[in-house]
């Protein structure tokens, strides 16, 4: 199982060199596994729920470890601005 990463910046500009799958919807994290593990990619994303939507990463967090970062894909959260999500 990959661990999920946690990093400030911008998930629509990723630092991570490998192919790229960016996921902002979290009803996509069943099907994105297979394209990304297809691709050979990593999954940067933001803390997706849990801005304008309201959620708590509580709630998503395990969706994501459930899903990508179960099946040994890389996953970074990124926290854009002061004091992230």
């Amino acid at each position: 199982m990959s661990e999920i990463a946690y990093v400030r910046g911008d998930a629509t500009v990723p630092s991570a060199k490998d192919a790229k799958v960016i996921a902002a919807i979290d009803t996509a994290l069943a099907r994105l596994a297979d394209d990304v593990l297809r691709l050979g990619a990593s999954v940067p994303m933001p803390r997706i729920g849990c801005g304008l939507a309201g959620g708590k990463w509580s709630r998503t967090e395990p969706l994501v470890a459930g899903r990508p970062a179960a099946r040994g894909i890389a996953v970074t959260v990124y926290d854009h601005g002061e004091g992230g999500a």
